[in-house]
Order: C-alpha cells, then sequence, then structure tokens
C-alpha cells in the first residue's frame, strides 16, 4: 500500500484542482450573456445564414477509416524493426492484427464507401459489370435488345 501512495496523492491533488478551478470560473466570472457571446463563433466572421446541411456520414466514415489506417501503420512500423527476434509468434500475431484492420477497411471499399465525388461518376459511366454490384450496368445483349426495340 505504501507503494501507491504518491500515485493516491498525485490524484487526489488533481481532482482537487480541477474541482476547484471549476468552482472558481463559476463564481469569478462575470455572468453577463448576450446575442453576441451566445452566438457560435466563426473566425471573426458573423453568420448570415444557417448552415445549409450537415456533413455526410460518408466524411466521417473516410475520416475513421483513414485514423484506423494510421494506427495501424503506427504498430506496423516497430514489428518491422524487431521482426526476426519475434519468430513465428510475432509473425502470426502481426497478421491477425493486420486482418482484423483490412478486413472491415475492405468492406468499406466493397459497398462503395469510399466512392463518391468525381470517382463515384467515373465508376457510374464505366461499361460492363462491376463486381461490387448485383446487377451489371451494361450487358452486350441488352443493348442490342434495346437498339432492336
Amino acid at each position: 500500500m505504501a507503494d501507491y501512495l504518491p500515485i493516491l496523492v498525485m490524484a487526489g491533488v488533481v481532482v482537487a484542482f480541477v474541482s476547484l478551478s471549476f468552482v472558481a470560473s463559476q463564481l469569478l466570472a462575470p455572468q453577463r450573456p448576450n446575442a453576441a457571446k451566445q452566438a457560435p463563433y466563426e473566425c471573426g466572421i458573423v453568420p448570415e445564414t444557417e448552415p445549409a446541411e450537415r456533413f455526410p456520414v460518408k466524411f466521417y466514415l473516410v475520416a475513421m477509416s483513414f485514423i484506423v489506417l494510421d494506427v495501424e501503420i503506427v504498430f506496423l512500423y516497430p514489428f518491422s524493426l524487431v521482426y526476426r527476434g519475434l519468430g513465428l509468434y510475432g509473425l502470426v500475431a502481426m497478421g491477425v492484427f493486420v486482418l482484423v484492420l483490412l478486413v472491415p477497411f475492405a468492406y468499406l471499399l466493397s459497398v462503395g464507401a469510399l466512392d463518391w465525388g468525381p470517382v463515384r461518376d467515373l465508376v457510374q459511366r464505366m461499361p460492363g459489370p462491376l463486381l461490387r454490384t448485383n446487377r451489371a450496368m451494361l450487358v452486350p445483349e441488352d443493348a442490342e435488345k434495346e437498339a432492336a426495340a
């Protein structure tokens, strides 16, 4: 117990400081709200209209997938430095790690989560079936039937 006493004292000091800071800011801060203080801060620009729409979920999906891939790279770099010292166990562990992170990323790619903007338009104009769709976009037999009709 004596080994953990400094940690407990430090945790107590932190909690006391945070609590005291919140109480002091509430008691000492001037309480004079007005319209300018209640408005969201936009880098000095006064908003003239409400935002048109919220960001689509795909933006957040792309951001989260990049964060996951960044975390994967952070763990793969030290692994590559000590690869020979880890042996077969390290190789299997990192293989499982990569598989766990790349399978969801492959799923996102297969359902088209990253296909937006100009890339989506190009994919829609491509002739021939795509593997990730359950229907063909352009089948030559159908085109001949439509031309004959």
